[in-house]
């Protein structure tokens, strides 16, 4: 999705419905049952959480330049460990059959400074109203965009309108139909991956940002996303996982539903055919996205999580949240919806990524100045990274700033904790089985701790509570 710009303007009509039917959905509880956990190759249960980096603005010999050295040691330092990094098919393979080593080696180049300050990448094949036939925007080549010579309008102040013009439609259609275009897209996943499959700082692919397709006349935007995504998005999803299990079968896979997921509407995707499947789901609500304040009455955030479950649950796979966030955030009511927002995908997610880790104004997570704009600081929780056991409890209570892990260890795994820098500093007490490498967090530094088993200490639950203040 854009900075700086309003978006899903046109999903309006879908908050419109979800607004009547709210009411009737009840608020979930535990719906972490029956979703796995994300795990690594350990067995850890892993949280991930951070934010997306993408450069929309350049491309060819600039691409990338936004982002820099600092955005990662800036992101890590403030104790996020996920980055979503935006990569665009029109500037990875410009030309049929001609990849840009030049493009390769900036994403590396990227994936060095994560890795050098521990930050796990997704690899996002990020796609904006299809690419740069259509006007400024990003994602698959004009070589690959095939219209039948139906018309497009672009709509200035209401961006995500254009994804309903009948060339763009007619553009995702065909790139989901045509042979060719299949072949394309799989051939350009299996450079990507070929190439980044050794590099320490990948954790996985996303396999297309935010798809869409054709609707048919007199069909509604519900009834047109699920359509969609059971008959085009699953299969392009299960082709795509084929080409890339060519060249690494290691990393995990991310698979995103329309965006009118984000409206609370239940997704139609089918059974992604590979073991290591997550699912990837947007947050955005269109009205707040219109530049209206978080309403905690209207339901939808209630009724988003409601939905979203469905599909982890029925195919047994992990859930990060891929995007979210407001572009405004300084509304009066901002501070309720970081709270709202983050308590409820505690429930039901392994992690999220933010939109969008930059300095400036608009989703920037920083201002010019490197300061948080407000309420965005409320993403700087602490959290446990990587337990070695089965997770009882994880929270953290805003208000007294109190962070408790329970877990029952398995084995002598170690155990990660990551305490975000404060004014004040951490105190840290660990009971049962197990020892932290520390007992405090010194103020403003970032806490990286470890917990690892101890030998004759016997059995039973780890528990470890970080609170305010120095040791």
């Amino acid at each position: 999705m854009p900075p700086r710009r309003l978006r899903k303007a046109a999903l309006l009509a879908v908050a419109a419905v979800l607004a009547l039917l709210a009411p009737g959905v009840p608020a979930a509880a535990r719906t972490e049952a029956g979703i796995p956990p994300l795990t690594d190759d350990r067995g850890r249960v892993l949280t991930v959480r951070g934010w997306n980096l993408a450069d929309k603005e350049h491309r060819g010999d600039e691409a990338l330049a936004d982002i820099t050295e600092r955005s990662l040691r800036d992101m890590a330092g403030r104790g996020f460990d996920l980055a979503r990094l935006a990569v665009f098919w029109d500037d990875l393979e410009p030309r049929p059959g001609q990849y840009s080593e030049r493009y390769l080696r900036k994403i590396e180049r990227v994936l060095d400074w994560a890795h050098k300050y521990r930050v796990r990448v997704v690899i996002d094949a990020h796609q904006d109203v299809y690419g740069p036939a259509f006007g400024t925007h990003r994602g698959i080549p004009a070589w690959a965009t095939r219209t039948d010579g139906l018309p497009y309008r672009p709509h200035p102040d209401d961006w995500f309108a254009e994804y309903f013009e009948p060339a763009v439609q007619a553009a995702f259609e065909h790139l989901y139909q045509d042979e060719d275009l299949r072949r394309a897209q799989a051939r350009m996943w299996q450079v990507l991956a070929g190439r980044l499959a050794d590099h320490p700082a990948v954790f996985g692919y996303d396999l297309i940002n935010e798809p869409m397709g054709r609707m048919r006349e007199g069909e509604s935007i519900p009834d047109a996303a699920r359509r969609i995504e059971a008959t085009r998005i699953t299969p392009m999803y299960d082709r795509l996982a084929d080409a890339i299990r060519r060249v690494d079968r290691r990393h995990w896979l991310f698979v995103e539903p329309t965006p009118a997921a984000g409206e609370g509407i239940p997704t139609g995707l089918g059974r992604v055919h590979d073991p290591k499947v997550v699912y990837a789901p947007h947050f955005y609500n269109a009205a707040m996205e219109a530049g209206r304040d978080y309403d905690p009455a209207a339901g939808w955030l209630r009724a988003y999580e409601a939905a979203v479950v469905h599909y982890p649950r029925a195919m047994r796979v992990p859930v990060v949240v891929g995007e979210w966030g407001p572009m405004n955030s300084s509304l009066p009511n901002m501070g309720r919806f970081y709270e709202d927002a983050l308590t409820s995908m505690s429930r039901y997610a392994s992690g999220w990524a933010s939109w969008q880790w930059c300095y400036g104004g608009g989703y920037c997570a920083l201002d010019a100045r490197g300061r948080y704009q407000p309420n965005k600081a409320r993403t700087a929780e602490p959290y446990a990274p990587a337990v070695a056991g089965a997770v009882r409890e994880a929270s953290y209570d805003a208000r007294t700033a109190v962070y408790r892990l329970r877990y029952a260890p398995a084995g002598p795994g170690t155990t990660e904790l990551t305490l975000p820098p404060t004014s004040r500093g951490w105190r840290l007490t660990t009971e049962g089985p197990a020892r932290a490498d520390t007992t405090a967090v010194g103020p403003g530094e970032r806490g990286s701790v470890r917990v690892v088993a101890v030998p004759g200490r016997g059995r039973g639950e780890v528990r470890v509570t970080a609170v305010p203040g120095r040791g």
